[in-house]
């Protein structure tokens, strides 16, 4: 049975629901011309910066007084794993159900699903071109494409536990600004913060870069964190998380040198400032602590298993070739707008009667009366 000393910043949990909203909304408009959150991918470096945090503040003290190597590990896996591998599941299920085929209608062997399947499930990343990259898109994780910030999540975990926690925080700094200059650098690589979903073309790299930093600065903040004493804080920092995502329908398309200044600034001094700010509100209020509560619990099981319905709905739209939509957005916006309401409650759906029990069960807690 694992107990924790210290209380969880709910304001942070809060912010975590709605980053995965935000992601959820990406990901539905990713393929037309137009979207609601084109910035939308942004929200998976805010939950690093979030982890980050969230992780320095509740191990860094515990480190040979009541924690081991270890049982860190133990934790973690209980709490991520669970959802890695339904995620997989649904991924495999789903894509069944749409055809077993490719982007442009090659059909799968059953077989290679089988095997997307089993690497999902245990998070081995897949090559681009591997004979088990089932959908064709180079994809890493391609029954579950965001399991990718899971893997990256994980090997952050490990240096964390080997490595990170020993240093001092003044290392700690330093090494946030040798991995900020690395996140410029891959940013003006890619012409933004797109990266880490393929192994290809130095997306392993990418991936790497872009989980180091925020997860790095997360855990500097942590340490030298002192509250502000703010009020009000979840409904302004998860405001400021969506307008992120959001803006560039206001300010046009951001391409070229103005589209990797609009991504670092959001993700070098943007969430670090939401996060800080969000963690200072001592005292939430009823309401806000219920609404808090409840997205933070929904954020995982709905990040993790979202994607594979886009799988669906990808079928309904049909594509011309690779990656170039047949149906526009006039054609399905009724699915469009409902997807998102079908994947919040498919996710609660898992939270309680999958993900709550198995944890539940892999710790060793016994349910309350």
């Amino acid at each position: 049975m694992f107990t924790d000393s210290k209380p969880h910043y709910l304001i942070l949990d809060g912010l975590r629901g709605v980053a995965a909203l935000v992601v959820i909304l990406f990901h539905v408009f990713e393929c037309f011309d137009w979207s609601p959150a084109p910035k939308g991918y942004l929200a998976v470096d805010f939950f690093f910066v979030l982890s980050g945090f969230v992780i320095g503040y509740a191990y860094d003290n515990r480190w040979g007084r009541d924690l081991t190597t270890g049982g860190f590990f133990r934790r973690r896996l209980i709490r991520l794993h669970p959802m890695v591998v339904a995620g997989a599941v649904v991924g495999a299920v789903c894509f069944m159900l749409q055809g077993a085929v490719q982007w442009d209608g090659t059909s799968v062997a059953t077989s290679m699903v089988m095997l997307a399947l089993l690497a999902g499930m245990f998070l081995v990343p897949l090559s681009a071109g591997a004979a088990a990259d089932v959908r064709g898109n180079g994809e890493m994780f391609p029954l579950n494409g965001p399991s990718w910030s899971l893997f990256f999540e994980y090997v952050g975990n490990v240096l964390y536990a080997l490595l990170l926690r020993r240093l001092p925080t003044r290392w700690l700094g330093a090494l946030a600004v040798v991995t900020g200059g690395m996140l410029v650098h891959v940013a003006w690589c890619n012409g933004g913060l797109v990266a880490g979903w393929t192994m290809a073309d130095g997306g392993f790299w990418g991936g790497l870069v872009r989980m180091l930093f925020p997860y790095t600065v997360g855990m500097w903040m942590a340490r030298c964190f002192r509250p502000m004493k703010l009020r009000g804080t979840f409904w302004w920092c998860g405001l400021c998380v969506v307008v992120v995502a959001c803006l560039p329908l206001l300010l046009g398309e951001q391409t070229g040198v103005a589209g990797v200044a609009y991504d670092l600034l959001c993700v070098m001094v943007v969430f670090p400032l939401l996060v800080w700010t969000g963690a200072s509100e001592l005292h939430v209020g009823p309401g806000t602590r219920r609404v808090s509560r409840f997205l933070g619990e929904l954020s995982y099981p709905l990040y993790a298993i979202h994607y594979p319905f886009m799988y669906l709905f990808y079928a309904k739209i049909g594509f011309d070739g690779v990656l170039v939509p047949i149906a526009r957005l006039s054609d399905v916006w009724v699915t469009a707008l409902l997807l998102p309401f079908f994947c919040i409650l498919t996710a609660y759906i898992f939270l309680r009667f999958y993900d709550r029990p198995v944890r539940r069960w892999l710790s060793g807690d016994k349910p309350s009366a």
